[in-house]
């Protein structure tokens, strides 16, 4: 079994993605690798951020680690707010005010169309690895949902009519950027221990 550390205390996400990966891999939080600081996200695209925070995990514990950066993207605001989601409204990272940010800034904007997009790097055995998970939708006027978290309550992903806060788990795990990105982690990770256990 591959063990493996998701450099993230972000409950939710670990909770998500633990049903994903499934039981073939064991998967440890930041808590369970002793690390209680904040790691820094400094850099000024997705894949720079995960790179960092897996780096910056993996020094500390010489553990096959992951980390993931997601960022929504915004056509009629240029891609924003992008890497800088998590902290559009502020330092203090609140998602409410993230959102109401994001439809202040809309306002009536007929051009409603955003993706979110996860990137993945994995540290494993020393060598580095990125994986992408793209969901396209758009944003709707109002919150809708209790599930999920971040921009989840006003976000409609393509073909469905419900925000992702609206969907149980399992559906919102079957569409999601977030799913997508880590179903290609897991199918590597399964190849590589499949390769494993033949050698």
């Amino acid at each position: 079994m591959i063990k493996l550390i998701f450099a993230s205390a972000n409950e939710h996400k670990i909770r998500e993605i633990g049903s994903i990966l499934g039981s073939s891999f064991s998967l440890g939080s930041l808590s369970d690798a002793g690390i209680t600081e904040d790691i820094p996200e400094n850099e000024d695209t997705l894949e720079g951020n995960a790179l960092s925070k897996a780096r910056y995990v993996h020094r500390l514990t010489g553990m096959n680690v992951f980390a993931d950066d997601t960022g929504l993207e915004v056509t009629a605001l240029g891609g924003a707010p992008g890497v800088h989601s998590a902290r559009f409204a502020g330092e203090a990272k609140n998602p409410s005010d993230n959102i109401d940010k994001l439809l202040s800034l809309l306002g009536n904007t007929s051009n409603r169309k955003a993706r979110f997009r996860t990137v993945i790097a994995l540290i494993l055995d020393g060598r580095e690895h990125l994986f992408e998970g793209v969901a396209e939708g758009r944003i709707i006027n109002e919150k809708r949902g209790s599930e999920g978290f971040g921009y989840d309550p006003v976000f409609v992903p393509e073909g469905h009519e419900l925000t992702f806060a609206e969907m149980s788990l399992a559906l919102k795990n079957t569409i999601s950027h977030r799913a997508r990105a880590f179903e290609a982690l897991r199918l590597f990770l399964a190849r590589r221990e499949a390769k494993n256990n033949k050698e």
